[in-house]
């Protein structure tokens, strides 16, 4: 049996206490940093070939259905927003397509061509990287995907939960974070979704760090999209041009469009 489908270490869930239930939940979350850690010389082997791939012009791939989409989906809108980078440039494809964002498209995920002739709609090549998502490791949306991808010369990673798994297999840099039973029996969008949460986090960041969109810790291409960047995008300013007045390195910040080119100008 797969790990994610096995029984919960916790029986009679309803006779618990909201505190007991809570506590016991929050008892399992913990182990889930873990098992992460367990993975990193996966993420490192993973991380290093898709920064390869982008710095030559290439786009990042996620491919998932149900919450496994849902968190690809997330952690690419992420992306531009926070470091910068175009849109199109990290992409996150659902099983079921953009209504399955909101609500579960029964049967979309075990669809074995569906995946791939959604990556076509992109026109994929060999300059990209498809990871697959799937806690359970199966899911045919993925898996069908992520074979059509080998056969054309397109890298693919996948994070999955479960140890030997199909997706595992087919994947040429698998990520394998095995959490075991979840609290309520086969719900994988606790223990397993936050691992694959946790893991996206580290592949996006270490990725963007390794592409130049970061410098020292701040996000000095992030977009000023809202009253709150544009503050700490100004105070970034300051602090990196020796600049004192609010207003001043405000203006040159809304004036060049982000942190790094508002620094150089002043440098200039």
């Amino acid at each position: 049996m797969k790990t994610t489908e096995s029984d919960s270490y916790y029986n009679n869930l309803e006779q618990m206490s909201v505190a007991e239930l809570l506590s016991n939940m929050n008892k399992e979350d913990k182990t889930v940093p873990n098992a992460v850690e367990k993975a990193i010389p996966q993420i490192e082997k993973m991380v290093t070939a898709i920064a390869e791939k982008m710095k030559n012009g290439g786009r990042l791939f996620y491919l998932g259905a149900g919450t496994s989409g849902r968190l690809g989906i997330v952690d690419a809108s992420e992306c531009p927003p926070t470091y910068g980078i175009g849109h199109g440039k990290v992409i996150g494809l659902i099983a079921g397509g953009d209504d399955a964002i909101r609500k579960a498209v029964e049967f979309a995920e075990d669809d074995l061509k569906q995946g791939w002739d959604d990556l076509k709609k992109y026109n994929i090549d060999t300059n990209d990287f498809v990871i697959g998502i799937a806690a359970s490791g199966s899911t045919p949306y993925v898996v069908g995907a992520l074979e059509e991808c080998n056969k054309n010369g397109i890298l693919t990673g996948c994070i999955t939960c479960n140890e030997g798994s199909t997706v595992a297999k087919v994947a040429q840099f698998p990520i394998e974070v095995v959490v075991g039973p979840e609290f309520v029996t086969g719900s994988t969008r606790m223990k397993s979704g936050t691992a694959q949460k946790l893991v996206l986090n580290m592949i996006s960041t270490s990725v963007m760090i390794k592409l130049g969109r970061v410098k020292g810790n701040k996000m000095v291409d992030m977009q000023l999209s809202n009253n709150k960047l544009v503050d700490r995008g100004t105070k970034m300013v300051m602090k990196n041009t020796g600049i004192e007045n609010y207003e001043e390195a405000k203006t040159l910040l809304l004036k060049h469009g982000s942190v790094r080119k508002a620094s150089e100008a002043f440098r200039k």
